[in-house]
């Protein structure tokens, strides 16, 4: 009996103990400790309104299967950043609603809470939006209060803030979209979003580099997540700005930051950063690739809220600020984002930010947006004049450095990438075996000789193009230069001469500059048949490789080979390419990279002495490499007049210089710029990597990289169109028909006529 006492007591205490840890779970699992979010890095296309959504579309799923229950993602990445005054038409944002109503429909967002950027329209103002919405239900508009209007961006030119702090407005929405949330009006404007667990709010790209930023107001209010969709673009040695940003975001006021940016080029001279990544407390805990060649990356971080909550609440005069806070409105969303059972989720521990070095970005950023550029223009390879100098060999090797990528991420099982190349070469069963194999289809090389050039730089250029196996051959252009001056003499009864044969300057320019705009034109020759000679479809395109300082000075012929397509070095200085080839030389195992160095630049268009070169770029210039970056840094980034540069040279170049040979130096410089000014008005489009690069001085800020079938647009005219015909045989088929008296033989002869008398005065066309 004793026994039998025993065991019914000890089957009690096993039911409570089981009691026990069943009520512990529930009470832990209603206070929803952990959420797994998700950041995403989009590679989109201005205006691609099709592949943008499928990009979109599958960075939801992925974060999905990471188990996240919220995404956000990079700025106005329905639409792509860089429409610029594709903004100011009305399909732009038309063709925007159309994807979220995609968006909407779509299973795959189906119990996630999801935020998107586009542009969106209120009351005949256009704002830069994020709209949050979860299972068909639209949540909330939220504009971008602080627009940025610095370096490449013109953001005011097309956006205007949103003003009202604090304040929400009635949005109404479009009937597409009302056909599926049931929604008439939703609110647009500074609010939050509370869930049954936490509450996010957002930022929007300068807001986070603003002085006034707007996460410290949020954290104030208790928001614990703030989302921040990015546009930043790559410049050397600036990505640690970014980094510290989103770390000090954070670390004042506690609370979960996180960042999703744009990566790639999308039709403009930039390339975005990437560097997705979330911060914690001031620690940065998962983080995104800067470049890479796949356009959607995803990354999650497990966050735990009272981790949050605790940082916060021992920061004593932070608690006090708060108390007096001001309220922002708050959106209840009947949603959690923590699970019941989330007491095995591991939270995601901070993390040491690797950076890259400059010579890295240089062989990773220009490789990744040529790519871009090749991939989405059409074309079948590149074409680069070879000269064997530091510029020629900088495109040459970041091209390889391109093939190099490609056949990494092949190897990693990429398929868009695999399926982009074979595209490319219109070989659907291809598959690249190495990085030299793939340089020799993508990239045609080509020295082109006059008797001004040494056998020194052919024979390097030579080398070079058997190391990353570019398809390679010479030329001899002496024929067309005498045969252009053949006509210059014929029409004048004159012959000009080079300064070292007696001529005057101007002879001698004019016979350096004939030589460099024949290359031009043969590069393009070349580049239109060498794939006909090759037995492959399609045209090349031409590379340029005049480098940032050169671009600067004006130092180059106008329309001569660097007049070309793209130019991915046009925004690189001369020093960082000297110290890339120092890097390129082991990274790619490039030996030939060791005598390129050594030799000193020249532009090999004057007349040899005994077969030695005696014309150099610097002693042309009148300047060094060094001295110009000096200059442009000074000019363009710190806004430099002539007067402000002597004063600022003559204390950093007091060890070297006297004042006089700085103000000399200066004025040498300023007069050049002056001169060589116009030049920058037909540069080639470079990719961005300085500060001080010059701008392209288009006044039609559009990009130059299109979509050519605009397949989503397009669709959209035929919708139209198949519409206004039912509908016009809709109400034609109701009544009896009238002859239209416009549309007479006579009529249309008489209108034809005008029409055409019109046309060869000029007025119509």
């Amino acid at each position: 009996m004793t026994d039998n006492v025993c065991e019914s007591v000890k089957g009690d205490l096993c039911t409570s103990a089981k009691e026990g840890e069943n009520l512990v779970r529930e009470l832990t699992g209603t206070m929803g400790r952990k959420v797994i979010v998700a950041v995403t890095t989009l590679n989109q296309w201005a205006l691609d309104f099709e592949g943008n959504l499928n990009r979109i579309l599958q960075s939801i799923q992925e974060a999905k299967e990471m188990g996240a229950l919220y995404r956000t993602g990079p700025e106005l990445e329905i639409c792509g950043y860089s429409c610029e005054d594709h903004f100011y038409e009305p399909d732009t944002c038309l063709h925007s609603w159309q994807v979220l109503v995609e968006l909407l429909k779509s299973p795959t967002c189906k119990d996630m809470l999801i935020d998107v950027g586009m542009p969106v329209q209120h009351r005949n103002v256009l704002y830069n939006c994020r709209v949050s919405f979860l299972n068909k239900k639209i949540l909330l508009i939220r504009p971008k209060m602080m627009l940025c209007e610095d370096g490449n961006y013109r953001e005011a030119r097309w956006f205007s803030p949103w003003t009202k702090e604090r304040q929400t407005e009635e949005y109404y929405l479009p009937r597409m979209i009302t056909a599926i949330t049931n929604q008439t009006t939703v609110p647009i404007g500074d609010a939050v979003i509370a869930t049954k667990d936490t509450c996010i709010g957002y930022e929007i790209c300068e807001e986070l580099w603003n002085p006034q930023s707007r996460h410290i107001p949020l954290s104030l209010d208790g928001v614990e997540i703030i989302a921040n969709g990015s546009g930043s673009y790559m410049e050397l040695r600036k990505a640690y700005v970014t980094v510290d940003l989103v770390k000090s975001a954070t670390f004042k006021s506690g609370g979960a930051y996180l960042f999703s940016n744009l990566r790639g080029c999308d039709g403009q001279r930039i390339y975005f950063n990437g560097c997705s990544c979330v911060a914690v407390n001031g620690e940065i805990v998962s983080r995104g690739l800067q470049f890479a060649l796949h356009d959607v990356e995803v990354v999650t971080a497990t966050i735990d809220l009272e981790d949050i909550r605790s940082y916060r609440t021992q920061r004593r005069s932070r608690t006090h600020l708060a108390a007096s806070n001001k309220p922002f409105p708050r959106i209840t969303v009947d949603f959690a984002l923590s699970d019941d059972d989330d007491v095995y989720l591991l939270t995601s521990p901070p993390m040491k930010w690797e950076y890259l070095t400059p010579e890295e970005e240089i062989e990773l950023g220009p490789a990744c947006w040529l790519w871009d550029y090749l991939r989405r223009s059409g074309q079948g390879g590149f074409f680069l004049p070879l000269s064997g100098g530091v510029d020629s060999t900088s495109t040459a090797c970041i091209v390889f450095s391109m093939c190099t990528q490609i056949c990494d991420a092949i190897q990693k099982g990429e398929s868009q990438v695999l399926y982009d190349v074979r595209k490319i070469l219109c070989q659907s069963d291809y598959t690249p075996s190495d990085p030299m194999e793939l340089c020799n289809r993508l990239l045609v090389t080509c020295y082109m000789a006059t008797e001004n050039s040494s056998t020194e730089t052919k024979q390097r250029a030579s080398q070079l193009a058997s190391e990353i196996g570019s398809y390679h051959f010479p030329i001899v252009i002496d024929s067309a230069v005498s045969a252009v001056l053949g006509i210059f003499t014929a029409a004048t009864g004159l012959v000009p001469k080079f300064r070292s044969k007696g001529g005057c300057p101007r002879q001698n320019l004019a016979l350096q500059n004939i030589q460099a705009r024949l290359r031009m034109v043969l590069s393009y020759l070349f580049a239109q048949l060498m794939l006909w000679v090759r037995g492959r479809p399609g045209g090349l395109l031409v590379l340029g490789s005049s480098n940032v300082d050169e671009a600067l000075r004006g130092y180059m012929t106008k329309y001569d080979c660097s007049s070309a397509d793209i130019n991915p070095i046009g925004g690189i200085s001369k020093n960082d390419l000297k110290m890339f080839l120092q890097y390129a030389k082991n990274r790619f195992f490039l030996p030939s990279l060791s005598e390129i160095l050594q030799a000193p630049p020249t532009a090999e268009l004057e007349p040899l002495t005994d077969g030695q070169i005696t014309q150099t770029d610097e002693q042309d210039m009148g300047m060094t490499y060094a001295e110009l970056s000096e200059f442009g840094r000074l000019r363009k980034t710190h806004h430099c007049g002539p007067y402000t540069m002597l004063h600022k040279l003559s204390h950093a170049w007091s060890d070297k210089c006297t004042p006089q040979e700085v103000a000399e130096k200066v004025k040498h410089f300023f007069r050049c710029y002056a001169i060589n000014r116009h030049k920058m008005t037909v540069l080639t489009p470079s990719y961005h990597a300085e500060t001080y690069s010059p701008d392209d001085n288009r006044y039609d800020h559009r990009p130059f990289l299109y979509r050519v079938h605009w397949p989503w647009q397009f669709k959209a005219i035929d919708d139209a169109v198949a519409k206004m015909t039912k509908d016009k045989r809709d109400s034609t088929s109701d009544r009896p028909a009238e002859p239209n008296k416009l549309t007479t033989s006579a009529s249309t002869s008489n209108i034809n006529s005008h029409f055409m008398r019109l046309n060869r005065k000029g007025v119509l066309i």
